[in-house]
């Protein structure tokens, strides 16, 4: 974690854990022994494997209950973590919706509905925005600190050759412009903190399933090896890297 060099004890923070990418990097953070406390976030119950991860490091690890789309609950969250820390060193924003058991990414305008694409924005770009307000006392300390966000190349503006994904698409895209846009406050409120947004590539996840028939077995990444990966551009990250979007492979992707 060259990002962090010179820390000597990392704190770190992950929201969205109760599976796969971002119950995939707690487990990888708890492999570092540089990393010191741990904080998870889950919406509602925590998954057995979660359990178990607590259960393995009941001194190391923080389940905290947060509803990403309830300003007070994140807050509460964030609150909980103060009373424990006055720092965290790396944030990372997991929670990503696709589809679920109502909800399924838009073919054409006749499937758009105004309450479904609330919900997209809500999870995948408002969510990310209102934790940037709330952790940011835990970020401005004398170190370096990195606050990550999972985004997807499909919210790239400019990469947009298909069309489709309304909802999807767009809700990447706020969530790019919110995080541009945190970078720039942040820089004046807490400089040390590098903000990024990350295209994981395809990942073999509950979100991914149902559309990974026409993509490539070279393309489709276990969740080990996305965190790997994503974790390998953060620790290469440079202060002048703040405010961008990059791909897993460490490229820069287009608005």
């Amino acid at each position: 974690m060259s990002v962090f060099a010179g820390i000597e004890s990392i704190n770190a923070l992950v929201v969205g854990v109760n599976r796969g990418i971002g119950l995939e990097w707690v487990r990888q953070l708890l492999q570092n022994d540089r990393v010191g406390q741990l904080y998870a976030t889950y919406r509602s119950a925590a998954t057995p494997e979660l359990a178990d991860i607590k259960d393995q490091h009941p001194n190391r690890v923080g389940l905290i209950p947060m509803d990403i789309t309830d300003d007070a609950q994140i807050a509460a969250g964030i609150a909980q973590i103060q009373k424990q820390t006055t720092s965290l060193h790396f944030v990372v924003y997991c929670v990503g919706l696709l589809h679920d058991e109502t909800l399924q990414p838009e073919k054409s305008l006749q499937q758009i509905e105004s309450d479904r694409l609330l919900r997209y924005f809500q999870v995948n770009s408002i969510g990310a925005v209102l934790l940037a307000k709330h952790v940011l006392p835990l970020l401005k300390h004398g170190d370096r600190s990195v606050f990550a966000s999972i985004s997807a190349k499909v919210g790239s503006i400019g990469d947009n050759q298909l069309g489709g994904w309304y909802g999807y698409r767009a809700s990447k895209a706020a969530l790019n412009m919110f995080m541009r846009t945190v970078a720039i406050e942040y820089s004046r409120k807490s400089p040390k903190t590098i903000v990024v947004m990350l295209h994981p590539g395809t990942t073999d996840t509950a979100l991914s399933k149902p559309f990974q028939r026409n993509v490539p077995p070279e393309k489709l990444f276990p969740t080990e090896r996305t965190v790997a990966q994503l974790q390998s551009v953060i620790d290469g990250m440079q202060p002048d890297d703040s405010g961008h979007f990059f791909s897993w492979d460490g490229s820069r992707l287009p608005w």
